[in-house]
């Protein structure tokens, strides 16, 4: 078994948010409404708008509008040309929270299908430092030794989810993960030089999918594949790791890396 894949409010208007309780007024913060109620009138089909038109979508007033764009803009979440405001790509990083506890759910379904096509295991990580987290897993009925489950970690470095992950970053970010890493040789097959790595990442960027063969632990191979958002943004990859008896290069690179690459173009069709 594969060490890699085993089984181891209030609304902007004064209103109460569904299932909460009204605000008093002593409670109620009014200018952030009026922030969420402008970043939100960036999402009614209109990227560039004016002072005018973000009152007016929001309904506020130019004064207040005005200062609420100014402030986006002087923290980095939008910019300022002639007239106009326009969000910066910094906006995600306020719905990153939402994504990384719903990213497991929405993920799921699609991994329990995998599960069902190839007959094996599979699991879904993202990438955390130096190391792979582990946030869902499907496991095709048998009987498996206890092993990863959701929250459990692993070097980035010698994982097919890691350098999957890490080959979807900027090469210099890449690098410096790598440099970060304690490089532990697991087996006489585990890469640990920057070298050999960052050849390896190279390899997996144009490939688009990272092949791990008994680097980890013996007798165990891996392949991952990048899962991305519909904007084309890699938010986590997926890993099917399994024993050489029952994974051979041609089985891996043939039928499960064709069952995975059709269950990524599936999900990014519908992740945020």
């Amino acid at each position: 078994m594969s060490l890699e894949d085993s089984d181891r409010g209030e609304n902007g208007d004064g209103r109460a948010a569904k299932g909460g309780k009204p605000l008093r007024d002593v409670d109620r913060m009014g200018g952030f409404a009026k922030g969420l109620a402008v970043i939100e009138a960036f999402g009614r089909g209109q990227n560039r708008l004016t002072i005018a038109e973000v009152a007016r979508l929001a309904d506020l007033d130019r004064a207040s509008a005005r200062r609420c764009l100014l402030t986006l803009v002087e923290k980095g979440y939008a910019t300022n040309e002639d007239r106009y405001f326009e969000l910066t790509p910094r906006i995600l990083q306020l719905g990153h929270s939402y994504l990384a506890a719903s990213l497991p759910r929405l993920i799921r379904p699609s991994l329990d299908r995998l599960a069902d096509e190839i007959r094996e295991s599979c699991s879904a990580a993202v990438l955390d430092g130096t190391e792979v987290v582990y946030i869902a897993r499907a496991s095709h009925h048998r009987i498996v030794a206890a092993g990863l489950h959701p929250g459990s970690r692993l070097p980035a470095y010698a994982t097919s989810l890691g350098r999957v992950l890490l080959a979807n970053l900027p090469e210099d970010q890449a690098k410096e993960v790598l440099q970060a890493s304690e490089r532990v040789r697991f087996t006489s097959n585990t890469l640990t030089t920057i070298k050999a790595l960052t050849s390896e990442l190279k390899k997996v960027r144009e490939q688009g999918y990272a092949y791990v063969d008994q680097e980890l632990e013996m007798n165990s191979r891996s392949i991952a594949v990048p899962i991305r958002n519909f904007s084309g943004d890699t938010v986590a990859a997926v890993t099917v790791g399994l024993h050489v008896s029952r994974g051979s290069p041609e089985r891996i690179k043939g039928e499960i890396l064709t069952a995975m690459l059709d269950m990524q173009r599936q999900l990014a069709e519908i992740l945020p």
